[in-house]
């Protein structure tokens, strides 16, 4: 659990500090910018959401009771990131896109696997 909490809270806060110090550079990767303008302000935005998930998730490391919601909110997140990049998916060449899709899918399967975990090993708590 304390693994992939941490995991998820590292990746949160790269994407959340690069996005943060330098969006340009972010917006740059084919994956992202989708042939659509850049705006500086939802990119921020986002920025700003990621190092907030971090934060959540380095909480949750400290207090297990936080574990579970951190990780619904990190899931739902996760989850609809990945259907939006699918939705998108024609926008870059096939092996780009199942590389993107791929990753993207990691970060909806280790949450989920990890709140099935919690569930599997304190059933007696529900």
């Amino acid at each position: 659990m304390r693994a992939g909490l941490a995991s998820l809270a590292f990746v949160s806060a790269v994407v959340g500090g690069w996005i943060l110090l330098a969006p340009r550079s972010f917006f740059a990767l084919p994956w992202v910018h989708l042939h659509l303008p850049y705006n500086e302000h939802l990119l921020l935005d986002y920025g700003a959401m990621n190092l907030a998930m971090a934060v959540l998730l380095v909480f949750a490391l400290r207090r297990p009771a936080l574990a579970v919601p951190a990780l619904w909110v990190y899931l739902v997140h996760a989850a609809v990131h990945l259907v939006i990049h699918i939705r998108f998916a024609g926008h870059l060449p096939a092996a780009q896109s199942a590389l993107l899709i791929g990753a993207l899918a990691v970060l909806v399967v280790l949450p989920a696997a990890l709140l099935v975990a919690q569930v599997v090993r304190r059933p007696a708590a529900r």
